[in-house]
């Protein structure tokens, strides 16, 4: 195994030493605000047009359909290309598609199709965006807001409004982008275009135990837990017998979990498939617990730990991949994980929307045992690399 690839463990919160990687954080927190208050406001959107559980799976499998087919593709262009010019022209193509979207919406043209159309190019979009913006972070070496700021512009100014925030809020993304110091940056050489290079990078993934777990277990995590988009509103509108506020109040309180498991996985930077495995234990157990609650005020409680554990599992899996891939693969490594985490929704929204039509509960019971078999996934895998090789090589401390 390249050394390269298992570099020594760094103190907490080091990377924030390094200018360049604060000014891409503060914007990218920005735009996580605009994001997720976007995600909020299309389920709000989709539910109000359509009064439609699958109609709300099938959008938001239309959103996430690029993903799926074009990111493992999109990972190549990724190693091939300067990533900071790629996320100048991917954030600012992103702002253009929310601004059209918010602007349908509050002239009152908005349709349906329409709603599918400016899906499918926001999935297009973030096919290339996803793996450049994680593999441009090595070389620079928040999330409840969104929830609540959608449900104060929802209740106030309606489901548009939300959409122009989020167009804006892409502004502080480019702004950073713009700022940095290039004089610091650590770019990668590009790789040279060659036949190929797609399957190396597939043949490569297998070949490491640190990014095959991972990723097998966020494909199975990322198709049928992480469908909150549509699951959530579900569970808030039947279960709970809520509407849009209930809904922003059950996302904000997994963004809250979300938010404290950030902070605890920057105080305790530990990667490896042993603490992944863990994580997928807790994430199961407390989905199972939201699935049983019978009061909003309960699953508010609940959806804290699943934000909690669900942010853990991403950070840990997205770490230890990419510590664990050569700089040369690394593009494609960390498309191969986009893919699976959100590449997977196409599927698993659909299939979550039409149960959760039926009953949101089994929606997210179903969302539980994915962790479940997630958990079982890693703990095969880890013991099949260690029978085979006698140790796990490990990126960081597990």
């Amino acid at each position: 195994m390249d050394a390269e690839a298992h570099p020594a463990p760094v103190r907490p919160l080091a990377a924030f030493a390094v200018p360049n990687f604060r000014r891409f954080v503060t914007g990218q927190t920005i735009s996580l605000v605009g994001s997720w208050t976007e995600t909020v406001a299309q389920a709000i959107l989709v539910l109000q047009l359509t009064h439609s559980g699958v109609w709300l799976g099938l959008t938001t499998a239309t959103r996430y359909g690029p993903v799926l087919l074009l990111t493992p593709y999109a990972g190549v262009v990724v190693d091939r290309r300067a990533k900071r010019r790629l996320l100048l022209i991917t954030q600012s193509s992103l702002a253009a598609v929310s601004l059209v979207l918010g602007v349908l919406v509050l002239t009152g043209a908005i349709r349906l199709w329409m709603v599918f159309a400016v899906a499918i190019a926001f999935g297009t979009l973030t096919a290339l965006d996803n793996p450049a913006r994680l593999a441009f972070i090595s070389e620079m070496v928040g999330r409840a807001v969104g929830p609540i700021v959608a449900a104060t512009l929802v209740s106030i100014v309606g489901v548009g409004w939300c959409f122009i925030a989020n167009a804006a809020s892409f502004g502080a993304v480019i702004a950073s982008l713009l700022a940095l110091n290039a004089s610091q940056l650590h770019p990668s050489a590009p790789v040279r275009r060659a036949h190929g290079q797609l399957r190396q990078g597939l043949a490569y993934a297998r070949t490491v135990p640190e990014i095959l777990a991972p990723l097998a277990m966020m494909a199975l995590i990322g198709t049928l837990t992480y469908e909150y988009e549509v699951s959530l509103p579900l569970f808030g509108r039947g279960a709970l017998h809520g509407g849009p506020t209930t809904y922003s109040a059950l996302f904000a309180a997994f963004g809250l979990g979300s938010v404290i498991g950030g902070v605890y996985c920057t105080r305790h930077p530990k990667t490896g498939v042993p603490r992944l495995i863990r994580a997928a234990i807790v994430y199961a157990a407390a989905m199972l617990a939201t699935a049983l609650t019978t009061q909003t005020y309960a699953a508010v409680a609940v959806l804290t730990v699943v934000g909690f554990a669900s942010i853990t599992f991403l950070t840990t899996g997205n770490s230890t991949v990419q510590l664990a891939a050569r700089p040369d693969m690394r593009g494609r490594m960390t498309a191969l994980w986009s893919t699976a985490f959100v590449g997977s929704t196409p599927i698993g929204a659909t299939i979550i929307g039409a149960i959760g039509d039926t009953s949101p509960r089994l929606a997210l019971i179903v969302g539980a045992a994915a962790c479940g078999a997630a958990a079982i996934a890693g703990f095969t895998l880890l013991a099949h690399a260690r029978a085979t090789t006698g140790q796990i090589t490990r990126p960081g401390s597990a």
